[in-house]
Protein backbone atom coordinates (compact mmCIF):
# COMPACT_ATOMS: atom_id res chain seq x y z
CA UNK A 1 0.00 0.00 0.00
CA UNK A 2 2.79 2.66 0.50
CA UNK A 3 4.41 1.73 -2.93
CA UNK A 4 0.79 2.75 -4.17
CA UNK A 5 0.75 6.12 -1.84
CA UNK A 6 3.78 6.59 -3.42
CA UNK A 7 3.39 6.30 -7.09
CA UNK A 8 0.10 8.56 -6.37
CA UNK A 9 2.01 11.07 -4.44
CA UNK A 10 4.92 11.12 -7.40
CA UNK A 11 1.75 11.39 -10.13
CA UNK A 12 0.46 14.54 -8.19
CA UNK A 13 3.88 16.21 -8.68
CA UNK A 14 3.88 15.98 -12.19
CA UNK A 15 0.43 16.65 -12.90
CA UNK A 16 1.31 19.97 -10.72
CA UNK A 17 4.97 21.24 -12.17
CA UNK A 18 3.19 19.83 -16.08
CA UNK A 19 0.52 22.08 -15.59
CA UNK A 20 2.45 24.65 -14.57
CA UNK A 21 4.83 24.59 -17.48
CA UNK A 22 1.70 24.16 -19.39
CA UNK A 23 0.31 27.44 -17.93
CA UNK A 24 3.85 29.32 -17.66
CA UNK A 25 4.60 28.97 -21.49
CA UNK A 26 0.94 28.91 -23.57
CA UNK A 27 -2.46 29.61 -21.98
CA UNK A 28 -1.98 33.84 -21.27
CA UNK A 29 0.11 34.46 -24.14
CA UNK A 30 -1.80 36.64 -25.56
CA UNK A 31 -1.21 39.19 -23.25
CA UNK A 32 2.39 39.90 -24.24
CA UNK A 33 0.13 41.41 -27.14
CA UNK A 34 2.87 45.00 -26.83
CA UNK A 35 5.24 42.00 -27.19
CA UNK A 36 3.84 40.87 -30.53
CA UNK A 37 2.51 44.60 -31.85
CA UNK A 38 5.89 45.73 -31.95
CA UNK A 39 6.63 42.69 -34.09
CA UNK A 40 4.09 43.01 -36.55
CA UNK A 41 4.99 46.80 -36.62
CA UNK A 42 8.29 45.97 -37.60
CA UNK A 43 7.25 43.50 -40.27
CA UNK A 44 4.79 45.52 -41.99
CA UNK A 45 1.13 44.59 -40.85
CA UNK A 46 -1.36 47.76 -41.31
CA UNK A 47 1.51 49.61 -42.89
CA UNK A 48 -0.55 51.02 -45.79
CA UNK A 49 -3.01 52.56 -42.95
CA UNK A 50 0.38 54.99 -42.50
CA UNK A 51 0.51 58.26 -44.43
CA UNK A 52 2.19 61.41 -44.44
CA UNK A 53 1.50 64.83 -42.77
CA UNK A 54 1.98 67.95 -41.81
CA UNK A 55 3.55 68.45 -38.24
CA UNK A 56 4.61 71.15 -36.19
CA UNK A 57 7.14 73.53 -37.91
CA UNK A 58 5.90 71.88 -41.87
CA UNK A 59 8.01 69.02 -41.19
CA UNK A 60 6.72 66.23 -42.56
CA UNK A 61 6.02 63.01 -39.94
CA UNK A 62 4.89 59.65 -40.70
CA UNK A 63 1.31 59.36 -39.06
CA UNK A 64 0.29 55.27 -37.64
CA UNK A 65 -2.27 56.13 -35.93
CA UNK A 66 -4.93 54.48 -37.95
CA UNK A 67 -2.51 51.20 -37.84
CA UNK A 68 -2.32 51.45 -34.05
CA UNK A 69 -6.11 51.69 -33.55
CA UNK A 70 -6.31 48.54 -36.18
CA UNK A 71 -3.93 46.85 -33.75
CA UNK A 72 -5.98 48.00 -30.69
CA UNK A 73 -8.68 46.63 -32.59
CA UNK A 74 -7.36 42.76 -32.41
CA UNK A 75 -6.87 43.17 -28.95
CA UNK A 76 -9.83 44.16 -28.22
CA UNK A 77 -11.96 41.79 -29.88
CA UNK A 78 -9.42 39.32 -28.43
CA UNK A 79 -9.92 40.00 -25.05
CA UNK A 80 -13.27 40.47 -25.03
CA UNK A 81 -13.93 36.60 -26.85
CA UNK A 82 -10.80 35.32 -24.86
CA UNK A 83 -13.52 36.46 -21.20
CA UNK A 84 -17.38 35.83 -23.43
CA UNK A 85 -16.74 32.43 -24.25
CA UNK A 86 -15.31 31.46 -20.66
CA UNK A 87 -19.40 30.96 -20.22
CA UNK A 88 -19.54 28.27 -22.65
CA UNK A 89 -16.22 26.91 -21.71
CA UNK A 90 -17.36 26.74 -17.46
CA UNK A 91 -20.67 24.77 -19.23
CA UNK A 92 -18.60 22.00 -21.00
CA UNK A 93 -15.47 21.66 -18.46
CA UNK A 94 -18.81 21.29 -16.05
CA UNK A 95 -20.92 18.91 -17.88
CA UNK A 96 -18.34 16.83 -20.23
CA UNK A 97 -15.17 17.28 -18.07
CA UNK A 98 -11.68 17.63 -18.30
CA UNK A 99 -10.64 15.34 -21.38
CA UNK A 100 -13.15 16.93 -23.93
CA UNK A 101 -12.44 20.65 -22.68
CA UNK A 102 -8.51 20.23 -23.02
CA UNK A 103 -8.91 18.54 -26.44
CA UNK A 104 -11.28 21.38 -27.34
CA UNK A 105 -8.56 23.62 -26.25
CA UNK A 106 -5.70 22.07 -27.90
CA UNK A 107 -7.87 22.26 -31.07
CA UNK A 108 -8.15 26.05 -30.55
CA UNK A 109 -4.73 26.66 -29.81
CA UNK A 110 -3.23 25.14 -32.76
CA UNK A 111 -5.33 26.41 -35.43
CA UNK A 112 -4.81 29.88 -33.77
CA UNK A 113 -0.75 29.22 -34.26
CA UNK A 114 -1.09 28.26 -37.54
CA UNK A 115 -3.39 31.10 -38.62
CA UNK A 116 -0.82 33.37 -36.69
CA UNK A 117 2.09 31.55 -39.03
CA UNK A 118 -0.01 31.54 -42.41
CA UNK A 119 -0.47 35.95 -41.37
CA UNK A 120 1.31 38.45 -43.10
CA UNK A 121 2.10 41.79 -44.47
CA UNK A 122 -0.57 41.34 -47.37
CA UNK A 123 -2.92 38.80 -45.30
CA UNK A 124 -2.85 40.52 -41.99
CA UNK A 125 -6.91 39.48 -41.46
CA UNK A 126 -5.92 36.76 -40.34
CA UNK A 127 -4.89 38.16 -37.01
CA UNK A 128 -8.60 38.78 -36.19
CA UNK A 129 -9.29 35.08 -35.94
CA UNK A 130 -6.01 33.72 -35.00
CA UNK A 131 -5.12 35.85 -31.96
CA UNK A 132 -9.05 34.88 -29.60
CA UNK A 133 -8.04 31.32 -30.91
CA UNK A 134 -4.73 31.15 -29.12
CA UNK A 135 -6.71 33.35 -26.33
CA UNK A 136 -10.05 30.96 -25.60
CA UNK A 137 -7.46 27.70 -26.00
CA UNK A 138 -5.42 29.33 -23.36
CA UNK A 139 -7.94 30.02 -21.00
CA UNK A 140 -9.26 26.64 -21.09
CA UNK A 141 -5.77 25.37 -20.57
CA UNK A 142 -5.95 27.43 -16.99
CA UNK A 143 -9.38 26.26 -16.70
CA UNK A 144 -8.81 22.72 -16.82
CA UNK A 145 -5.52 23.14 -14.51
CA UNK A 146 -6.91 24.89 -11.57
CA UNK A 147 -8.48 21.89 -10.47
CA UNK A 148 -5.07 20.21 -9.85
CA UNK A 149 -5.72 22.75 -6.44
CA UNK A 150 -7.97 20.00 -5.22
CA UNK A 151 -4.74 17.83 -4.72
CA UNK A 152 -3.41 19.61 -2.43
CA UNK A 153 -5.41 19.88 0.67
CA UNK A 154 -5.21 23.16 2.60
CA UNK A 155 -2.53 24.48 -0.20
CA UNK A 156 -5.87 24.99 -2.78
CA UNK A 157 -5.64 28.58 -2.55
CA UNK A 158 -1.90 28.90 -3.04
CA UNK A 159 -2.19 26.31 -6.05
CA UNK A 160 -5.47 28.10 -7.77
CA UNK A 161 -3.30 31.22 -7.74
CA UNK A 162 0.25 30.14 -8.74
CA UNK A 163 -1.86 28.66 -11.52
CA UNK A 164 -3.09 32.02 -12.26
CA UNK A 165 0.18 33.94 -11.60
CA UNK A 166 1.97 31.15 -14.27
CA UNK A 167 -0.58 32.41 -16.83
CA UNK A 168 0.08 36.14 -16.50
CA UNK A 169 3.58 35.04 -16.60
CA UNK A 170 3.21 33.50 -19.88
CA UNK A 171 2.00 36.61 -21.76
CA UNK A 172 6.40 36.71 -21.92
CA UNK A 173 6.03 33.92 -24.59
CA UNK A 174 5.50 36.95 -27.35
CA UNK A 175 8.79 38.81 -25.63
CA UNK A 176 10.83 35.60 -26.58
CA UNK A 177 9.07 36.10 -30.19
CA UNK A 178 10.28 39.35 -30.05
CA UNK A 179 13.84 38.95 -28.99
CA UNK A 180 13.85 35.37 -31.88
CA UNK A 181 12.66 38.21 -34.30
CA UNK A 182 15.18 39.86 -33.45
CA UNK A 183 18.03 37.58 -33.88
CA UNK A 184 16.49 36.91 -37.35
CA UNK A 185 13.92 33.93 -36.51
CA UNK A 186 10.43 34.76 -38.31
CA UNK A 187 7.57 34.86 -36.61
CA UNK A 188 6.38 32.10 -39.14
CA UNK A 189 8.70 29.38 -37.69
CA UNK A 190 7.99 30.93 -34.31
CA UNK A 191 4.21 29.86 -34.42
CA UNK A 192 4.98 26.60 -36.53
CA UNK A 193 6.48 26.06 -33.49
CA UNK A 194 4.01 26.48 -31.05
CA UNK A 195 1.67 24.82 -32.86
CA UNK A 196 3.77 21.92 -33.20
CA UNK A 197 3.91 21.84 -29.01
CA UNK A 198 0.22 20.43 -29.07
CA UNK A 199 1.79 16.93 -28.72
CA UNK A 200 2.35 17.46 -25.03
CA UNK A 201 -1.03 18.75 -24.20
CA UNK A 202 -2.62 15.48 -25.66
CA UNK A 203 -0.47 13.49 -24.38
CA UNK A 204 -0.80 15.42 -20.59
CA UNK A 205 -5.01 15.24 -20.84
CA UNK A 206 -5.02 11.05 -21.18
CA UNK A 207 -1.67 10.94 -18.76
CA UNK A 208 -1.80 12.95 -15.93
CA UNK A 209 -5.71 14.82 -15.84
CA UNK A 210 -8.83 12.72 -15.28
CA UNK A 211 -11.76 12.01 -17.71
CA UNK A 212 -13.91 13.85 -15.69
CA UNK A 213 -12.85 16.00 -12.24
CA UNK A 214 -10.72 16.43 -9.72
CA UNK A 215 -13.49 16.29 -6.66
CA UNK A 216 -13.17 17.97 -3.24
CA UNK A 217 -12.57 17.07 -0.82
CA UNK A 218 -10.36 14.39 -2.49
CA UNK A 219 -11.06 10.94 -1.87
CA UNK A 220 -8.30 8.28 -0.13
CA UNK A 221 -6.34 6.81 -2.64
CA UNK A 222 -7.87 8.54 -5.76
CA UNK A 223 -6.54 7.46 -9.38
CA UNK A 224 -6.83 9.70 -12.38
CA UNK A 225 -5.33 9.45 -15.86
CA UNK A 226 -4.80 6.27 -17.97
CA UNK A 227 -3.10 3.88 -14.84
CA UNK A 228 -1.29 0.57 -15.20
CA UNK A 229 -0.42 -2.12 -13.06
CA UNK A 230 -0.83 -1.16 -9.23
CA UNK A 231 -2.69 1.98 -9.57
CA UNK A 232 -5.34 0.19 -11.69
CA UNK A 233 -5.13 -2.56 -8.88
CA UNK A 234 -5.96 0.35 -6.21
CA UNK A 235 -8.38 1.58 -8.20
CA UNK A 236 -10.19 -1.83 -8.32
CA UNK A 237 -10.10 -2.30 -4.51
CA UNK A 238 -11.20 1.30 -3.49
CA UNK A 239 -14.44 0.59 -5.50
CA UNK A 240 -15.01 -3.22 -4.14
CA UNK A 241 -14.46 -2.07 -0.99
CA UNK A 242 -17.04 0.60 -0.88
CA UNK A 243 -14.73 3.10 0.71
CA UNK A 244 -16.29 5.72 -2.07
CA UNK A 245 -18.87 5.76 -4.45
CA UNK A 246 -18.51 7.87 -7.27
CA UNK A 247 -21.11 8.46 -10.33
CA UNK A 248 -18.40 10.09 -11.75
CA UNK A 249 -14.70 11.47 -10.96
CA UNK A 250 -15.82 14.96 -9.08
CA UNK A 251 -18.76 13.47 -7.02
CA UNK A 252 -17.86 12.12 -3.59
CA UNK A 253 -20.80 10.36 -1.60
CA UNK A 254 -19.95 8.96 1.72
CA UNK A 255 -22.32 6.60 3.87
CA UNK A 256 -21.28 8.39 6.66
CA UNK A 257 -21.60 12.09 5.61
CA UNK A 258 -25.20 13.41 5.21
CA UNK A 259 -25.61 15.50 2.20
CA UNK A 260 -26.45 19.00 2.42
CA UNK A 261 -28.63 21.01 0.09
CA UNK A 262 -26.02 22.99 -1.97
CA UNK A 263 -27.29 26.43 -3.23
CA UNK A 264 -29.07 26.20 -6.83
CA UNK A 265 -26.83 28.50 -9.84
CA UNK A 266 -29.63 30.67 -10.24
CA UNK A 267 -29.22 31.48 -6.05
CA UNK A 268 -25.22 31.59 -6.63
CA UNK A 269 -26.19 34.11 -9.81
CA UNK A 270 -27.87 36.06 -7.95
CA UNK A 271 -26.05 37.08 -4.87
CA UNK A 272 -24.48 39.98 -3.64
CA UNK A 273 -21.18 37.82 -3.71
CA UNK A 274 -21.49 37.65 -7.22
CA UNK A 275 -22.60 40.77 -8.30
CA UNK A 276 -19.79 42.77 -6.19
CA UNK A 277 -17.52 40.02 -7.28
CA UNK A 278 -18.13 40.84 -11.00
CA UNK A 279 -18.22 44.71 -10.30
CA UNK A 280 -14.49 44.35 -8.67
CA UNK A 281 -13.56 42.14 -11.83
CA UNK A 282 -14.67 44.76 -14.34
CA UNK A 283 -13.33 47.99 -13.22
CA UNK A 284 -10.00 46.46 -12.65
CA UNK A 285 -9.51 44.28 -16.28
CA UNK A 286 -11.02 47.31 -17.79
CA UNK A 287 -7.98 49.11 -16.17
CA UNK A 288 -5.61 46.19 -16.95
CA UNK A 289 -6.86 45.70 -20.47
CA UNK A 290 -6.85 49.23 -21.71
CA UNK A 291 -3.21 49.58 -20.30
CA UNK A 292 -1.86 46.62 -22.40
CA UNK A 293 -3.47 47.55 -25.37
CA UNK A 294 -2.23 50.99 -26.03
CA UNK A 295 0.86 50.08 -24.57
CA UNK A 296 2.96 50.98 -27.58
CA UNK A 297 1.54 54.18 -28.32
CA UNK A 298 1.79 55.54 -25.00
CA UNK A 299 5.52 54.49 -25.11
CA UNK A 300 5.95 56.17 -29.04
CA UNK A 301 4.38 58.98 -27.65
CA UNK A 302 6.04 59.59 -24.10
CA UNK A 303 9.39 58.39 -26.31
CA UNK A 304 8.57 60.94 -28.94
CA UNK A 305 8.82 58.36 -31.35
CA UNK A 306 12.30 57.20 -30.51
CA UNK A 307 11.96 53.01 -31.67
CA UNK A 308 14.65 52.18 -29.78
CA UNK A 309 13.74 52.99 -26.62
CA UNK A 310 10.04 51.95 -27.02
CA UNK A 311 11.86 48.28 -28.07
CA UNK A 312 13.63 48.96 -24.76
CA UNK A 313 10.60 49.57 -21.89
CA UNK A 314 8.28 47.12 -24.48
CA UNK A 315 10.94 44.44 -23.14
CA UNK A 316 11.00 45.93 -19.56
CA UNK A 317 7.12 45.21 -19.58
CA UNK A 318 7.43 42.05 -21.11
CA UNK A 319 10.51 41.37 -18.50
CA UNK A 320 8.12 42.12 -15.48
CA UNK A 321 5.63 39.44 -16.55
CA UNK A 322 7.38 36.93 -16.01
CA UNK A 323 7.42 38.07 -12.19
CA UNK A 324 3.59 36.81 -11.86
CA UNK A 325 4.27 33.37 -11.15
CA UNK A 326 6.35 34.90 -7.94
CA UNK A 327 3.94 37.16 -7.24
CA UNK A 328 0.26 35.37 -7.76
CA UNK A 329 1.36 32.79 -4.73
CA UNK A 330 1.61 35.64 -2.22
CA UNK A 331 -2.30 36.31 -2.93
CA UNK A 332 -3.13 32.39 -2.17
CA UNK A 333 -0.69 32.40 0.45
CA UNK A 334 -3.07 34.94 2.22
CA UNK A 335 -5.85 33.62 2.32
CA UNK A 336 -4.72 29.83 3.40
CA UNK A 337 -2.57 31.32 5.83
CA UNK A 338 -6.01 33.55 7.47
CA UNK A 339 -8.18 30.31 6.79
CA UNK A 340 -5.29 28.02 8.86
CA UNK A 341 -6.16 30.23 12.26
CA UNK A 342 -8.48 28.41 14.54
CA UNK A 343 -12.53 29.43 14.07
CA UNK A 344 -14.49 30.86 16.08
CA UNK A 345 -16.93 28.98 18.40
CA UNK A 346 -19.98 28.08 15.85
CA UNK A 347 -17.93 29.30 13.06
CA UNK A 348 -18.55 27.14 9.42
CA UNK A 349 -15.70 26.40 7.64
CA UNK A 350 -17.29 28.88 4.61
CA UNK A 351 -17.57 31.83 6.91
CA UNK A 352 -13.63 31.59 7.85
CA UNK A 353 -12.31 30.86 4.20
CA UNK A 354 -14.88 34.53 3.41
CA UNK A 355 -13.48 35.90 6.18
CA UNK A 356 -10.21 34.98 4.53
CA UNK A 357 -10.77 36.53 1.51
CA UNK A 358 -11.53 40.27 2.64
CA UNK A 359 -7.78 40.89 3.12
CA UNK A 360 -7.22 39.09 -0.54
CA UNK A 361 -9.69 41.42 -2.09
CA UNK A 362 -9.12 44.85 -0.51
CA UNK A 363 -4.84 44.18 -0.70
CA UNK A 364 -6.00 43.68 -4.67
CA UNK A 365 -8.33 46.68 -5.00
CA UNK A 366 -5.36 48.95 -3.57
CA UNK A 367 -3.14 47.63 -5.96
CA UNK A 368 -5.05 48.74 -8.88
CA UNK A 369 -5.42 51.97 -7.74
CA UNK A 370 -2.14 52.63 -7.07
CA UNK A 371 -1.42 51.19 -10.76
CA UNK A 372 -3.80 53.54 -12.15
CA UNK A 373 -2.71 56.44 -10.35
CA UNK A 374 1.35 55.70 -11.78
CA UNK A 375 0.71 54.73 -15.13
CA UNK A 376 -1.94 58.31 -15.88
CA UNK A 377 1.64 60.51 -14.87
CA UNK A 378 3.31 61.20 -18.24
CA UNK A 379 6.50 59.82 -16.80
CA UNK A 380 8.60 57.85 -19.05
CA UNK A 381 10.96 56.56 -16.23
CA UNK A 382 7.93 56.40 -13.82
CA UNK A 383 6.59 53.66 -15.83
CA UNK A 384 9.04 51.07 -14.48
CA UNK A 385 7.23 51.30 -10.79
CA UNK A 386 3.66 51.18 -13.38
CA UNK A 387 4.70 47.54 -14.86
CA UNK A 388 5.74 46.17 -11.28
CA UNK A 389 2.74 47.59 -9.88
CA UNK A 390 0.61 45.61 -12.69
CA UNK A 391 2.00 42.60 -12.84
CA UNK A 392 1.64 42.38 -8.84
CA UNK A 393 -2.14 43.94 -9.18
CA UNK A 394 -2.71 41.09 -12.34
CA UNK A 395 -1.32 38.46 -10.45
CA UNK A 396 -3.85 38.85 -7.53
CA UNK A 397 -6.53 39.62 -10.19
CA UNK A 398 -6.72 36.70 -11.79
CA UNK A 399 -5.84 34.29 -8.82
CA UNK A 400 -8.44 36.12 -6.86
CA UNK A 401 -10.98 35.54 -9.31
CA UNK A 402 -11.32 31.74 -8.70
CA UNK A 403 -9.84 31.70 -5.40
CA UNK A 404 -13.15 33.61 -4.06
CA UNK A 405 -15.82 31.65 -6.43
CA UNK A 406 -13.90 28.43 -5.11
CA UNK A 407 -14.81 29.33 -1.21
CA UNK A 408 -17.97 31.62 -2.14
CA UNK A 409 -20.20 28.90 -3.95
CA UNK A 410 -20.58 25.24 -4.39
CA UNK A 411 -18.01 23.59 -6.44
CA UNK A 412 -20.21 22.02 -8.56
CA UNK A 413 -21.15 25.55 -10.11
CA UNK A 414 -17.34 26.80 -10.56
CA UNK A 415 -17.07 26.58 -14.08
CA UNK A 416 -20.09 28.16 -14.68
CA UNK A 417 -19.86 31.47 -12.60
CA UNK A 418 -16.28 31.86 -13.16
CA UNK A 419 -17.19 31.31 -17.31
CA UNK A 420 -20.36 33.66 -16.69
CA UNK A 421 -18.22 36.81 -14.66
CA UNK A 422 -15.42 36.80 -17.17
CA UNK A 423 -17.74 37.01 -19.82
CA UNK A 424 -20.21 39.82 -18.49
CA UNK A 425 -16.92 41.33 -17.50
CA UNK A 426 -16.45 41.05 -21.11
CA UNK A 427 -18.81 42.98 -21.98
CA UNK A 428 -17.66 45.96 -19.73
CA UNK A 429 -14.34 45.49 -21.32
CA UNK A 430 -15.79 46.77 -24.73
CA UNK A 431 -15.19 49.96 -23.63
CA UNK A 432 -11.60 50.07 -24.37
CA UNK A 433 -11.99 50.65 -27.73
CA UNK A 434 -14.05 53.36 -27.68
CA UNK A 435 -11.81 54.55 -25.30
CA UNK A 436 -8.73 54.38 -27.54
CA UNK A 437 -10.54 56.15 -30.43
CA UNK A 438 -11.57 58.94 -27.57
CA UNK A 439 -7.97 59.63 -26.61
CA UNK A 440 -6.63 59.49 -30.25
CA UNK A 441 -9.93 61.83 -31.40
CA UNK A 442 -11.19 64.37 -29.07
CA UNK A 443 -8.54 64.10 -26.73
CA UNK A 444 -5.64 64.64 -29.55
CA UNK A 445 -3.72 61.77 -28.04
CA UNK A 446 -3.46 62.75 -24.56
CA UNK A 447 -5.15 60.16 -22.32
CA UNK A 448 -4.25 62.10 -19.10
CA UNK A 449 -8.23 62.66 -18.74
CA UNK A 450 -9.26 59.13 -19.23
CA UNK A 451 -6.58 57.83 -16.72
CA UNK A 452 -8.09 60.17 -14.22
CA UNK A 453 -11.36 58.69 -14.90
CA UNK A 454 -10.19 55.38 -14.94
CA UNK A 455 -8.34 55.60 -11.93
CA UNK A 456 -11.67 57.33 -9.99
CA UNK A 457 -14.06 54.29 -11.96
CA UNK A 458 -11.24 51.65 -9.86
CA UNK A 459 -12.29 52.94 -6.75
CA UNK A 460 -15.36 51.13 -7.56
CA UNK A 461 -13.89 48.40 -6.84
CA UNK A 462 -13.26 48.58 -2.84
CA UNK A 463 -17.18 47.65 -2.76
CA UNK A 464 -16.43 44.07 -2.86
CA UNK A 465 -14.60 43.66 0.19
CA UNK A 466 -16.25 46.28 2.33
CA UNK A 467 -19.41 44.10 1.35
CA UNK A 468 -17.67 40.29 2.31
CA UNK A 469 -16.46 42.29 5.47
CA UNK A 470 -19.57 43.09 6.75
CA UNK A 471 -21.63 40.16 6.23
CA UNK A 472 -19.18 38.47 8.38
CA UNK A 473 -19.02 40.91 10.98
CA UNK A 474 -22.77 40.35 11.24
CA UNK A 475 -22.37 36.38 10.94
CA UNK A 476 -19.63 36.82 14.08
CA UNK A 477 -22.26 39.30 15.89
CA UNK A 478 -25.57 37.04 15.57
CA UNK A 479 -22.98 34.07 16.86
CA UNK A 480 -22.26 35.98 19.68
CA UNK A 481 -25.98 36.90 20.63
CA UNK A 482 -26.96 32.94 20.22
CA UNK A 483 -23.88 31.59 22.73
CA UNK A 484 -25.36 34.91 25.28
CA UNK A 485 -29.25 34.02 25.01
CA UNK A 486 -27.63 29.97 25.17
CA UNK A 487 -25.62 30.94 28.48
CA UNK A 488 -28.80 33.36 30.05
CA UNK A 489 -31.14 30.19 29.76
Amino acid sequence: MQVLENKLSVRHCLTFVTGLVECLCFAGAVFGWASLAFVLKEDGYFSSLCFNTTGVNDTQILDCSAQDEQLSLIFTITTFINNFLTLPNGFLFDHFGTTVARLLATFLYTTGSLMVALSSPALPFLLFPALPLLAVGGILFLITNMQVGNLFGSRRSTIINLYNGAFDSSSALFLIIKLLHESGVSLRAAFLFLSACSVVHVLRTFFLLPRTFIPHPLPDRYAYGVSCGALETMSNEVTANNSAHTGAEGTLFTKDVPLTQEKTFRECLLSRFFVGHLLWLSVMQLRHFLFIGTLNPMLLRLTEGDSSLVSRYTNAFAFTQLCAVLCAPWNGLIMDRHRGKPRAAGETEQEANLRASVLSLFLTALQCVLFSLCASVPSLPLQYLTFILQVLNRSFLFGGIAAFISVAFPSCHFGKLYGLGMSLAALFCLLQYPCFALVNGALGGDPLYLNISLTLLSLLAFVHPLSVYLHCRKLASLRDKRENIDFSS
